[in-house]
């Protein structure tokens, strides 16, 4: 990689750092990294107009330094000491604010970038903002962030954006709305675990499609959906909902493909954290697995099916959100230990994912909900749309994000090419956008007690 100049030349090159040990999610994350598939998580906002370059550079300059987490880069050191270290650095080591050339095919190659080359870790922040505009005659804009997800996850990502929005109006902004996940609020009763329906057997994998041969970099689609209705007094939520069509489409395609049933875990990512200033930065969720057993989707479901699956899964997922569990489980909290050196704990960790890679969840969907900040950038308007996409690596191969902003659902598809094409992807999409039209079609049921 090309060496880039300070950000900020008239300010000292060298603050005096900090040092942050890597906390576990970022450290197993470290541990594994693979060249031919970066973690990038990808942030897609789309504005009416094109803010002004040196108000947005110099807002998006002055979050960082207000959100200092962000502004990490890893310190060196040799294989033989007990932990990784983020090293603050008080002021950017580079500018991370770009405008590429605009014109035709410009945001397919900030796409390709987003989901090819990952901010490196040794250069502070871990995060780059793309400042795209998809026709040189027209107006509109699209902002593009990509990081690197062993630095911070979208969510933080998220919140140092809307504190430049904030910057950029001359305007604080609060919240618009409360932390997605209200399970375990005071006076909410918390419900027993549910019985357990996905054994020790290996989960079901996305089958792949005819004839690929592929590299492991990842492909993109992107779709804007209706926020799927709800009868009124349903017992489950619009999360349940999009876990259910997850899962029947992935089983609907296996089926095409003549997989054999199996169980199906869906990873879903809960965050429980705050959204306004003080929320913290860096890796902040803690992943919980939702259960299907191969029975619920053997065949094509109809709707008293569907209707019944989404009642499990509201179960399911409340009792999940409510237990307290470390971040990636106790295994990992095991493996980030400080017994050995790091060194040899990259080389356990490495060798006990491709050993469990056969029992890895079959895929991950990661609901950012309702996006709680307007993203208003004064002139150049507020936020019509707001896509994120999390890394596909294999052997999971498929992820599905989804994030809604004005009525409207955001859906990410993103996918490892060893495994599926861009045809793959428009079909798994088709059947994503059936499954909840239909379920948004279910007539109102009795025994619901609220989202």
């Amino acid at each position: 990689m090309t060496a880039l100049q300070p950000a900020r030349p008239g300010l000292p090159a060298e603050p005096a750092p900090g040092r942050i040990p890597f906390p576990v999610v970022d450290e197993i994350s470290r541990h594994c990294l693979r060249e031919e598939e970066p973690e990038t998580v990808h942030i897609e906002v789309r504005l009416p107009r094109q803010p002004d370059p040196e108000r947005l550079r110099a807002a998006f300059g002055e979050a960082l330094r207000r959100h200092p987490r962000i502004l990490v880069r890893e310190a060196p050191g040799p294989w033989y000491r007990r932990r990784y270290e983020w090293e603050l650095t008080g002021i950017p080591d580079v500018d991370p604010v770009s405008f590429p050339e605009p014109g035709p095919g410009a945001l397919e190659r900030a796409r390709v970038r987003a989901l090819s080359e990952a901010p490196p870790l040794s250069v502070s922040p871990p995060v780059r903002l793309d400042v795209v505009r998809p026709s040189s005659t027209g107006s509109s804009c699209v902002l593009l962030l990509t990081l690197n997800h062993t630095a911070l996850d979208g969510p933080a990502c998220l919140r140092v954006l809307a504190t430049a929005a904030e910057l950029y109006g001359g305007a604080a902004v609060s919240p618009t709305s409360p932390v997605r996940n209200p399970v375990g609020a005071p006076g909410r009763p918390v419900p027993p675990p549910p019985a357990r329906t996905v054994g020790p057997a290996r989960p079901a994998r996305v089958a792949p499609a005819t004839g690929v041969r592929g590299t492991g970099q990842n492909g993109l689609l992107l779709a804007d959906l209706p926020v799927p209705r709800r009868p009124a007094g349903a017992g489950y939520t619009v999360n349940d909902q999009l876990l259910v069509a997850t899962c029947l489409m992935i089983a609907r395609w296996n089926r095409l493909h003549d997989a054999p049933p199996r169980p199906m875990r869906i990873t879903m990512p809960v965050d429980d954290r705050p959204r306004g200033a003080e929320m913290p930065i860096g890796n902040g969720t803690r992943l919980v697995e939702v259960g299907f057993g191969a029975q619920e989707y053997a065949r094509e479901p109809g709707p008293e099916v569907v209707a019944a699956m989404l009642h499990r899964t509201a179960e399911r997922t409340r009792a999940l959100k409510s237990a307290p569990r470390p971040q990636l489980g106790h295994a990992a909290a095991l493996l980030t230990a400080p017994a050995l050196p790091v060194g040899m704990r990259a080389a356990l960790t490495r060798g006990i994912r491709w050993a469990a890679a056969p029992w890895t969840s079959t895929t991950l969907l990661s609901n950012i909900g309702r996006i709680p900040y307007p993203l208003d950038f004064a002139e150049a308007g507020r936020a019509e749309a707001v896509w994120f996409s999390a890394p596909a690596a294999m052997p999971r191969g498929l992820t599905v994000t989804t994030a809604s902003t004005g009525g409207r659902l955001h859906l990410a598809l993103r996918w490892s090419r060893a495994l599926l094409d861009d045809a793959a992807g428009q079909r798994l999409c088709d059947f994503f956008t059936g499954y909840l039209a239909a379920m948004a079609a279910l007539p109102a049921t009795s025994g619901g007690d609220g989202p």
